[in-house]
């Protein structure tokens, strides 16, 4: 429901500072922005919460094609609604979502009389805003040439940070693929790794007075994907557009749209504590879905045959396995990786699908984005960035019973590649098929915006781990960031919960797992994303506790809640999901030493629960645990190790 508000203005947080100064507060009136454009100067803007200073005076405005709207503008109104929805979202961290803001719109003028809109809408801890430009002086098309929009932060902030990296670099000139290394509590002094500034999400501690996540949302294919430059004095970040040299040089680097139009939402979501970091959904409560879909898409489990036995298990009897395997957990799909157009053929997969029909599973295939921006040689190959061609494959799929496709290598943020993005969601939903992404940007509001999108990578994910030891031992440091960062803005499709000692066929070589099997359990839970393929393999059957099998034959894969229990970013994360009527807490600790943890779960007053933990050997046990009428539960967390409690 959507208010205009003609009166009490001060009731909403609404005040006029000075002339051209205007101040806008969340609900419970805590999360205070203001708007500055005083003397016809740069307009900016700073943020405080409780009190206490989040964001400095920092700069906002666009210089375009059509006029330079980033100085001489001056403030010719200003207007403030209140919203107030519910939407439903199946495929995210909750699936009943109440949207409660107050949104303030500034129309601003330039030195030659044209126009300028910037929307605001604040919540309680989130706030979120975007450029708007009318048709104006005969123009219908605009062209935005760069960005002033900035972010300063005050002194005493530290930085939990992804480099952006090097263009056409890494395996097959496949980067940038937000896979770069995050820095904990790094000061902002640190230069980024590769010197183009980091990718979305960014967070950021604020001393002792709280905490920032800098992202975006809602990007479309009418503009490009943006990140944070490098500092500069000042302790100022500013919104940077792609490098030239993404997508092998192809296409532009500066975003265009029709008029009128609007950029996409930059948000910025403030707490004390992490709490309203973690379950925050900024992302998709100011999106809307760009599409109806007439089908209904079921999301689940999988199994995935390359993580563990890599390509050599790209043949039909070990895809036979696979499929076999999911069948005995009870998993409604298997992803069947690169090579398949060749190594067991198209005819083939006639009769593969069949034989996994009659068992209970349904199939994912994985296709190379493919084209002119990478050196990639496994195929499918050239089929998914050709219009005529993706939607002949798509009908192919669709005849063939296939559910969902698995789309590799994508070659940068340029506005071409969000229109391929948004391309190939748009066909595949066009045939009923599931898309996930990898070797890709951040999903951006996109679980809303297409109803057929199940995931993105977009972070140093479970393959770096076979690849190279240093990944295992940096894994429990890893999975204690991505609930505060990168999977608290977008579903992770991370390939997940090994739980092979040695990460090769065999289970006898190759790298080697530093966590324990309660850690990998933990990850299921503290990992969200609707279709989860996991890193099981067939042998864990035989050679794998019950405890652990038996748990992930029952793990779901969608939440109807998230709550943010205890941790801090790279030590130790405690995370409860529901769904249904099922509680799911769990725990990590990347630490070197033990944790004791004091937790309140009141979601467990006075039940007797399972408790899986670790022995002090590293074994799996499950006991049952007593939990106290005031719902204080005391938790013993071993280095590397995990534990989930669960209500029956």
């Amino acid at each position: 429901m959507k208010k205009l508000l003609c009166i009490l203005i001060t009731f909403l947080g609404l005040n006029t500072l000075a002339a051209q100064d205007v101040v806008v507060k969340g609900p419970d009136e805590k999360l205070q922005l203001v708007v500055f454009v005083q003397n016809e100067e740069k307009p900016c803007y700073s943020v405080t919460y409780n009190g206490k200073t989040m964001l400095e005076k920092s700069p906002l405005g666009i210089n375009t094609n059509i006029g330079d709207f980033t100085k001489g503008l001056k403030l010719t109104g200003h207007a403030v609604e209140v919203i107030d929805t519910v939407y439903q979202q199946t495929c995210i961290k909750t699936s009943q979502i109440h949207y409660r803001a107050n949104e303030l719109t500034c129309n601003l003028e330039n030195a030659q009389g044209q126009k300028i809109g910037i929307v605001f809408r604040v919540s309680d801890n989130d706030i979120a805003f975007r450029y708007t430009l009318p048709r104006q002086d005969g123009k219908g098309s605009v062209t935005v040439n760069n960005e002033q929009t900035g972010f300063r932060f005050p002194q005493q902030t530290t930085t939990f940070l992804c480099p952006q990296s090097d263009a056409m670099i890494g395996w097959k000139r496949t980067k940038p693929s937000y896979e770069e290394e995050y820095k904990a509590d790094a000061p902002m002094s640190e230069r980024s790794q590769y010197g183009h500034g980091y990718t979305f999400p960014c967070l950021f501690r604020i001393g002792d007075d709280g905490w920032v996540l800098v992202s975006e949302t809602g990007v479309d294919s009418r503009y490009c994907g943006s990140r944070l430059s490098d500092v500069s004095e000042g302790n100022l970040y500013t919104v940077s557009f792609p490098m030239a040299e993404e997508n092998n040089g192809n296409g532009t680097v500066s975003p265009a749209f029709a008029l009128p139009g609007a950029t996409p939402w930059r948000t910025i979501t403030v707490g004390e504590n992490l709490k309203p970091i973690v379950e925050t959904t900024v992302a998709w409560d100011v999106v809307t879905p760009l599409y109806e879909t007439k089908h209904d898409y079921r999301f689940g489990r999988g199994t995935w045959s390359w993580i563990l036995w890599q390509d050599d298990s790209i043949n039909y009897d070990d895809q036979i396995r696979y499929i076999d395997f999911a069948a005995a957990m009870g998993y409604e799909y298997a992803l069947i990786d690169n090579w398949w157009d060749t190594r067991i053929g198209r005819d083939r997969m006639k009769s593969l699908m069949e034989y996994a029909r009659n068992k209970g599973v349904e199939l994912f295939l994985w296709y190379s984005s493919s084209g002119y921006w990478n050196d990639i040689e496994q195929g499918p190959v050239n089929h998914m960035d050709n219009a005529i061609i993706r939607k002949r494959e798509m009908k192919w799929l669709q005849s063939l019973g296939v559910k969902g496709i698995k789309v590799d290598f994508f070659g940068g943020d340029k506005q071409e590649t969000m229109r391929l993005y948004e391309d190939i969601l748009s066909d595949a939903d066009d045939h009923g098929l599931m898309v996930i992404f990898h070797g890709c940007t951040i999903p951006r509001g996109w679980e809303r915006m297409y109803p057929n999108y199940v995931g993105s990578e977009a972070v140093l994910a479970s393959e770096n781990m076979v690849f190279n030891q240093h990944f295992c031992d940096e894994e429990a440091f890893n999975t204690c960031l991505h609930p505060f960062i990168r999977n608290t803005v977008g579903s992770m499709e991370f390939g997940g919960c090994f739980l092979n000692k040695r990460l090769n066929r065999n289970n006898d070589g190759g790298t080697t797992r530093r966590t324990t099997d309660i850690f990998q359990l933990a990850t299921t839970v503290l990992f969200q994303n609707p279709v989860q393929n996991f890193a099981l393999a067939p042998n864990n059957l035989n050679d794998v506790s019950p405890v652990c099998m038996d748990f992930m034959k029952a793990v779901p894969t969608t939440w109807d809640e998230t709550r943010f229990i205890d941790g801090y970013p790279g030590q130790y994360v405690v995370l409860a999901r529901r769904h249904g009527d099922t509680w799911y807490v769990a725990a990590v600790n990347a630490g070197k030493e033990p944790l004791k943890l004091k937790l309140d779960l009141e979601m467990f007053v006075g039940k007797t629960i399972s408790l899986y933990k670790d022995d002090k050997k590293g074994e799996p046990q499950l006991v049952p645990l007593k939990v106290k009428e005031n719902g204080k539960v005391q938790l013993d967390v071993y280095s590397q190790g995990g534990a989930v409690l669960m209500n029956d």
